[in-house]
């Protein structure tokens, strides 16, 4: 009788820190990829980030499938809170220049005046027996008087030539409702009474806003006044104590970071001052320039034109445009469309000479900014601050893009004596100018 076999006893199973062990050895024998570590875990709302490896799905703590987010999605996620964070800053920043715009316009103006002024101030300093204090009184009372002269002829230019203008716009005017009458549009006589008796009843019903824009003009000039001074107090400061001012402001800069911002800093002054002088050259032939013309076609106000010309190059791009438009739309008012055409042709001469020859000529490489960089930050001055923050645009753009670039230039990096660079000098600001720049690496 065969006796039949004895059921084996079960085998137990292996201790978990064993089998846990082996199996980690077979992974590490058998893998054709290294270990990148373990998947993060899902969150408590069953979403699965993902780890160095990538995502994977997993089991939520409820026993549902976790989702997963795509590594693009958490990174689009990522850059728009941060987006967000940047731009909220960037609101509170304006939001503050915007509330202290009657201190912030004067302050920035003064720095783009001592731009000009200081180096005059400096050549004034280094005659003998002269003080400081004297040459920046000197040089700052020079310019109010060269400015105030340069205002003064305008405004008797355009006074003496208002009569002349008034009765060649009103000659004008009776030619245009003539060419209305008898040219192909066949307008009728008493439409256009029609349309002026109505345009006349407009203004006199509005002669009640008019006089409260008046008042707020006469405000406004208070305002101008005021801002006239503080630009002049803080401009003789800028002029004397500059140096002292710049030391004050690297004493809040840690010491880790402050030669480089020494370097940047003295940098973008300089290729402020260079703009700064480059700009007003620029101005002033396309005043000259466009004067002589406007004279030679017959254009009335020419002085007067070539001194909107003269400030409307310190607006570049949208400047020559709007005072173009202007001296156009004046010669055709007066003179007809062959002076118009005339007056059109001087400018586009007068813009290409500056675009080709001047600025290249007296900018150099120290200033070169992309057109977008140009009429962008005009566009955004001008809804933020109108007028002033339109010309005060470029020089403050110029000013950050000197600054930047000198940040990161890696040859500035290694210079240890930030006095070696001139401010005042417009070729401080290029650095294949400086020995120590052009040696290092």
């Amino acid at each position: 009788m065969t006796t039949p076999p004895r059921p084996s006893a079960p085998v137990p199973p292996p201790r978990r820190e064993a089998a846990e062990t082996d199996a980690e050895q077979d992974g590490d024998q058998m893998s054709d990829t290294p270990d990148t570590g373990p998947a993060v875990g899902p969150d408590p709302s069953g979403v699965v980030v993902t780890s160095q490896a990538g995502a994977f799905p997993t089991t939520a703590p409820d026993g549902t499938q976790a989702r997963q987010i795509p590594p693009a999605l958490a990174l689009a996620t990522g850059l728009a809170w941060r987006g967000l964070l940047l731009a909220a800053a960037l609101a509170v920043l304006l939001w503050v220049v915007a509330e202290l715009s009657l201190l912030v316009v004067p302050v920035v103006i003064a720095l783009i005046l001592a731009a000009l002024l200081s180096p005059a101030a400096r050549l004034v300093g280094r005659v003998p027996h002269i003080p400081r204090a004297i040459a920046t009184g000197l040089v700052v009372i020079g310019g109010l008087a060269v400015f105030g002269g340069i205002l003064w002829g305008v405004v008797a230019a355009f006074l003496n030539g208002l009569p002349s203008l008034s009765t060649q716009l009103g000659q004008s005017f009776v030619a245009l409702q003539d060419w209305l009458s008898t040219g192909p549009l066949h307008v009728d006589n008493q439409q256009l009474d029609t349309v002026t008796q109505t345009a006349l009843s407009e203004l006199q019903r509005n002669q009640a806003e008019l006089a409260t824009n008046l008042l707020g003009a006469v405000g406004t000039a208070g305002e101008i006044a005021t801002e006239t001074l503080l630009t002049l107090f803080v401009l003789a400061f800028f002029i004397h104590d500059g140096a002292k001012i710049w030391r004050w402001l690297l004493s809040a800069i840690p010491q880790a970071a402050r030669t480089r911002s020494d370097i940047a800093g003295r940098r973008a002054f300089a290729s402020l001052v260079g703009y700064t002088r480059a700009i007003v050259v620029v101005a002033a032939v396309d005043a000259v320039t466009a004067g002589v013309g406007l004279w030679l076609i017959g254009v009335p106000l020419a002085v007067p034109l070539a001194t909107l010309i003269f400030f409307g190059a310190f607006v570049p791009t949208l400047g020559a445009v709007v005072t173009g438009i202007v001296a156009v739309l004046i010669a055709l008012v007066t003179g007809g469309w062959v002076d118009a055409l005339l007056v059109a042709g001087l400018l586009l001469l007068v813009q290409n000479i500056e675009g080709y020859i001047l600025q290249p000529l007296l900018l150099g490489r120290s200033v070169k900014l992309h057109p977008l960089a140009v009429v962008l930050p005009i566009a955004g001055g001008l809804i933020l601050a109108g007028i002033p923050g339109a010309l005060l645009a470029v020089p403050l753009v110029t000013l950050a893009d000197a600054g930047i670039r000198s940040i990161n230039r890696g040859s500035d990096k290694w210079m240890v004596d930030p006095t070696t660079i001139d401010p005042l000098d417009p070729r401080s600001a290029r650095p294949d100018n400086h020995p120590e720049a052009a040696g290092s690496v």
